[in-house]
């Protein structure tokens, strides 16, 4: 197999995270000659990161592993636009308020990925707000926008795909790609950073930046992609029953995540196991041989390092105990004692029922007091979700599409299927 001089991009190549890179021998001398700063840039349209940000997140911490300096960034500036690459419509306009909010999302899942502090090879978090926000426009125009040219914008198949569907591109969104680019630059300047990594979608965007530099006097600049990733049977990854797998554990429980790892096809075990896990190449190359039923042990094995990463060690082998409780020990999902609840024909209760009438109905508590005592303990979970609010609605459409009922769980071992009836 052919070997980079650099120890990152031989990680790279030899974990499957290489689609691009724009000077290959360039980039593999500057990683072996020196330590480089790299980065990836997450606009904050939700309050977490989905599993689809995991692969360029585990870029930054391999990186980082190999001895040199990754930047998270926070497209605070650039999330007041929205990325329209690949997209059908315009993105919602987001107030500073909610990307605030979004960004403190966000962070949480980057201290159990990246080492942060001031050390040399230790990650930064920066926010391109700073700069993007104290820019004057018409020096912006003069000194950056006379470096992009419209026509070669065009031929971007992010941009190609909506104008071939004759769908409108505002002029907003097009000026996402020059921010973009400069943030690059910005970053040239300001940390020295010599590389940005991110999705395939992202390459045209990417090499924007690179060119950019180049107009404006920075040193080299260099761009990597991963591949997008899909499963064996051509499925696009990062949805699950419940919508998208999300990083953070209020959107996406870590017992679902770990489900999630645990679903996974036979034939994609390795090939995730080398993305997604920190295992070294040779014990996943022995857990990639296994067949038959014995790929279970590996698939159990990713969902447990998977959900190590992003939710902690602890988490993860409570979810794995869960689901052995539920699944491998005679006791499925569908054989939990079940309980019914009316869904009633009061017109107030169309939708569905609060989390303390669930819960009461459950009979795990005896009242509505009880009920209330225990959430605010934190001892209640439905549909492996933490109930916080004791007053939030539970709509009827959240049943399980296996046994059309909600799970409740009070501790880690009461669990009781309420279903509506």
């Amino acid at each position: 197999m052919f070997a980079y001089k650099s120890d990152f991009l031989n990680v790279m190549k030899e974990r499957g995270f290489i689609h691009q890179i724009s000077d290959e021998t360039g980039l593999d001398q500057l990683f072996a000659k020196e330590t480089v700063t790299a980065y990836v840039g997450y606009d904050a349209t939700a309050t977490s990161l989905h599993i689809g940000n995991l692969i360029s997140a585990t870029m930054l911490y391999w990186l980082q592993e190999t001895g040199h300096r990754p930047i998270a960034l926070m497209g605070g500036g650039t999330s007041m636009i929205g990325d329209p690459s690949f997209r059908d419509d315009q993105r919602s306009l987001l107030t500073p308020e909610a990307i605030g909010t979004n960004i403190e999302g966000i962070k949480r899942i980057f201290g159990r990925i990246l080492r942060f502090g001031d050390g040399p090879n230790d990650a930064i978090m920066v926010n391109n707000a700073d700069w993007l926000m104290k820019l004057n426009y018409v020096e912006f125009l003069r000194d950056v926008g006379r470096h992009f040219s419209v026509n070669r914008m065009l031929t971007f198949d992010s941009v190609k795909l909506r104008l071939d569907r004759e769908q409108s591109l505002s002029f907003l969104e097009f000026n996402y790609m020059i921010l973009q680019g400069y943030d690059f630059v910005e970053l040239a300047r300001r940390q020295n950073c010599r590389l940005q990594m991110g999705g395939s979608d992202q390459w045209g965007n990417i090499i924007n930046g690179v060119d950019l530099g180049h107009r404006m006097g920075t040193p080299q600049l260099y761009a990597l992609t991963t591949p997008l990733l899909t499963t064996s049977s051509g499925a696009k990854m990062g949805k699950s029953a419940k919508g998208a797998v999300w990083l953070n554990g209020d959107l996406f429980s870590p017992y679902d995540f770990w489900q999630y790892w645990r679903n996974t096809e036979d034939a994609d075990v390795e090939r995730f196991l080398k993305i997604f896990t920190r295992l070294s190449l040779d014990e996943i190359g022995k857990l990639g041989a296994l067949s038959g039923s014995e790929i279970n042990v590996a698939k159990k094995i990713l969902a447990t390092e998977a959900t190590a990463i992003v939710h902690g060690r602890e988490a993860a082998i409570e979810a794995e105990k869960t689901a052995e409780a539920l699944f491998e020990r005679g006791q499925s999902i569908d054989s939990l004692p079940t309980v019914t609840i009316n869904r009633g024909s009061d017109e107030q209760w169309q939708v569905g029922r609060s989390n303390t009438a669930i819960i009461v109905a459950s009979g795990l508590v005896s009242s509505n007091s009880e009920a209330r005592r225990k959430i605010a303990e934190g001892a209640f979970r439905i549909n492996d979700k933490l109930v916080t609010d004791p007053n939030a609605v539970v709509f009827w459409t959240d049943v399980h599409e296996d046994t059309g009922a909600f799970k409740v769980q009070l501790g880690k071992k009461k669990v009781v299927l309420v279903r509506p009836v």
